[in-house]
């Protein structure tokens, strides 16, 4: 839920600063509106991790240009985020996120392996 609401503040930063006259910059601020929020209520959770995860590095490493009011203006907060979203993108979905409800728990099932016998 954190990085879903960072990635939404950053996003409302682009969306607010009124000298926001470059189409892409909407487009990139409206894309991590729709992935902080998909983050925060859960749903198609590791597509939505990736691109917020993306978008914080780019910003943090300067690809993306930044809002005046910038969350990740240190490359530590830019590389902590994109750790986290990794995390995330990886470990999926919790127990109580909407890809739950609509998809269903999955639980992995290691199957036992021969036993070795002992020596």
């Amino acid at each position: 839920m954190a990085i879903g609401l960072v990635a939404l503040i950053e996003s409302g930063f682009y969306l607010a600063q009124s000298a926001l006259s470059v189409p892409g910059l909407w487009l990139g601020g409206l894309l991590g509106l729709l992935a902080g929020g998909c983050l925060l209520v859960g749903l198609v959770t590791p597509l939505a991790a990736v691109i917020v995860g993306l978008g914080a590095l780019g910003i943090g490493f300067s690809v993306l240009p930044a809002p005046t009011p910038n969350l990740f203006d240190a490359r530590l907060s830019a590389i902590f985020a994109g750790i986290m979203t990794a995390a995330i993108a990886f470990l999926g979905p919790g127990a109580f996120s909407l890809d739950a409800i609509l998809f269903g728990r999955r639980e992995i099932i290691i199957p036992q392996g021969p036993r070795r016998p002992e020596s």
